[in-house]
């Protein structure tokens, strides 16, 4: 299971790549495993400002429905547009070309609540 060191993780399985005051957010490799095949993101907070953990879209896979939660309060300030055409890009890049949202954060304290890759590892028995 892919789990880079270089970023941080939520217990809701999202991951996180700081980029000055930007979060570049996605789900894990695990938890595009656990879903399955994704067939459709939805994310309609763009340009809103939520609080950590406030829900920030869905992904829906073949068969389910998961919230997707914010790691970090802030402001929603892209979209992966990419992902309305070709939402297997989860599946098949989820640190990378499947990336969700950009969060331009408001509280710098919050990074320090984000998960290790070690200790995401932890929560999932990695």
């Amino acid at each position: 299971m892919n789990i880079p060191a270089e970023l941080k993780y939520t217990k809701d399985h999202e991951w996180v790549k700081i980029e000055g005051d930007i979060a570049i957010v996605g789900i894990t490799d695990f938890a595009q495993g656990e879903l399955g095949d994704i067939v459709y993101v939805e994310v309609d907070t763009l340009d809103e400002t939520l609080d950590r953990e406030a829900i920030f879209g869905t992904v829906e896979a073949v068969k389910t429905v998961s919230d997707l939660f914010s790691p970090l309060s802030g402001e929603i300030v892209e979209f992966n547009e990419a992902l309305e055409d070709e939402p297997e890009k989860v599946n098949s890049d989820p640190y990378g070309d499947g990336w969700m949202v950009k969060i331009k954060f408001s509280d710098a304290s919050e990074l320090e609540d984000l998960l290790s890759d070690a200790a995401y590892k932890g929560i999932i028995g990695g």
